[in-house]
């Protein structure tokens, strides 16, 4: 049996969010095909996810032997690393990911817990597990000339590599703003590839 951690990220209201209807989409085809796996939903907004507090850096860099999983800044690194698979969803903010969700990766980047430093560098602790981030774009940023200004996905594909998962996919909707798209299409194809790559997750 696998853990998945599904974390979210949109400050839309329930409902409204295009990405969350491709990713719960990818949750839903998952669960038909892996009926007995764990599904954690992280909400950040909804778990208000907050910046690190000032006084707090340092626990995040060393850790008090024995500190326990209920510690409440280092409870989501236990947590992250507990899990073996990641979904993450979240819209392409001002080139980016949404803030709250940086916040979060700040909250999960921990020495001693999600990587370690050694002799010949920074070495992540979460090898073997595997995650989608699935995106939605006003855009498109797939190729150039706009691809070069992409620093949402690419940030992610970066520290989820730096954390030591390199099994690493990404569902994009893109075009979402742009006048005269078939906004129903665009969200019915990303649906689809969502649901085949949930089968074998």
């Amino acid at each position: 049996m696998s853990r998945v951690l599904y974390i979210k990220a949109n400050a839309k209201e329930e409902g409204q969010s295009r990405t969350f209807k491709i990713s719960d989409s990818f949750i839903e085809e998952y669960k038909k095909a892996n009926p007995d796996d764990e599904i954690i939903t992280l909400d950040l907004y909804k778990e208000r996810i907050d910046f690190l507090p000032i006084g707090k850096l340092a626990e995040l860099h060393a850790p008090e032997p024995g500190t326990g999983k209920d510690h409440p800044i280092l409870k989501y690194a236990f947590q992250f690393l507990d899990a073996d698979k990641y979904v993450i969803a979240e819209p392409l903010w001002n080139l980016s990911i949404p803030a709250i969700l940086k916040a979060y990766i700040d909250y999960i980047s921990v020495a001693g817990i999600t990587f370690q430093y050694t002799a010949s560098g920074p070495v992540g602790l979460c090898a073997g597990k595997k995650a989608v981030n699935i995106v939605g774009r006003g855009g498109e940023y797939s190729s150039e000339p706009a691809a070069s200004f992409e620093m949402g996905d690419r940030y992610l594909r970066t520290i989820f590599g730096f954390l030591g998962i390199t099994d690493y996919t990404t569902i994009a909707a893109e075009g979402l703003d742009v006048l005269g798209n078939d906004i129903d299409t665009i969200l019915g194809n990303a649906i689809m590839k969502a649901k085949e790559i949930a089968k074998n997750f």
